[in-house]
């Protein structure tokens, strides 16, 4: 004879009686397969998924239903708005009898690119883009955003000036009183002491969040991160030559940037996304706290 097997969750009452904002779960390992225009790649996702639980009366929600709800995102089709926003509702019906109204899924992963060098044919590597993915279904209505960490490099403009300062007075130091200079006498000077005192740079880190509609075709991570790269224009580097390595430097020298510089570049590059919201963060080198700015 088969005995039922009891669940504590029906036959049981909470010993303190209250409603509950959120429950379920955070870390839940999933295989997601991400397809953009150019790119489809199977990443691995940390999912954090709940809902609610506004009747006081019920002793706790069925998490095993909700975990069973992701494995048609395991199956290989592509991550799409759309199905967000079908298993945001899924998950709500799924909890009919504990009165949920509410739903809410995070992801996480990393975003794989593979990126050419900035001047050596044929060179490249892998980049890693830190990606959040946030949709929530509150009072009827579907919700969700991507947040992309990038990072690159940034030179303060403060520092070069200082620098060239002293690059200036060292060269009038050497050549006090000497007139006119042959060329190859100044590039002497400055193959020998062109490092006389170097600007700091650091690198730096820009956290972009932008929304998407439901009905979206797909969320445009890949033209998400190449907007902010442009903006940027120091993007960090993978496999480098020392071509690469100069051509990256003189980046760098031709992009010096505040905090402020970094954050308004991007508020001007992220105008047509909708409710674009920007955070840079500048590791100091100098110092041993960080810079900040943000905006949106």
């Amino acid at each position: 004879m088969t005995h039922a097997l009891p669940d504590v969750s029906l036959s049981e009452s909470p010993l303190n009686a209250s409603a509950l904002e959120w429950v379920g779960m955070e870390g839940i390992d999933l295989p997601i397969t991400l397809a953009e225009p150019g790119y489809r790649r199977q990443l691995h996702a940390k999912v954090d998924m709940q809902v609610d639980l506004p009747e006081p009366g019920i002793k706790g929600i069925h998490m095993s239903r909700l975990y069973r709800l992701l494995e048609p995102l395991a199956n290989g089709r592509a991550l799409l708005p759309g199905r967000l926003r079908q298993l945001l509702r899924a998950m709500v019906a799924s909890h009919g009898d504990c009165h949920s109204s509410h739903a809410r899924l995070r992801l996480h992963f990393s975003l794989l690119v593979r990126r050419a060098a900035l001047k050596s044919d044929g060179l490249s590597g892998w980049k890693a883009y830190p990606m959040v993915i946030d949709a929530s279904l509150v009072g009827g209505q579907v919700a969700l955003t991507s947040q992309v960490t990038v990072a690159y490099s940034s030179t303060c403009p403060c520092s070069a000036a200082l620098t060239r300062q002293l690059q200036e007075q060292g060269f009038l130091a050497a050549f006090a009183g000497q007139g006119l200079l042959a060329p190859e006498t100044v590039a002497a000077w400055l193959r020998q002491h062109g490092t006389l005192a170097t600007p700091h740079s650091q690198r730096s880190l820009a956290e972009v969040s932008v929304s998407h509609s439901s009905g979206a075709g797909h969320f445009g991570l890949l033209g998400l991160i190449d907007t902010i790269e442009q903006a940027l224009a120091t993007p960090v580097q993978t496999a480098v030559k020392r071509a690469d390595e100069q051509a990256f430097a003189a980046l760098n020298g031709q992009n010096l940037m505040f905090v402020e510089d970094a954050a308004r570049r991007l508020q001007g590059a992220l105008a047509h996304y909708p409710e674009a919201k920007i955070k840079v963060r500048h590791m100091e080198s100098l110092h041993p706290h960080d810079a900040i700015a943000m905006a949106g």
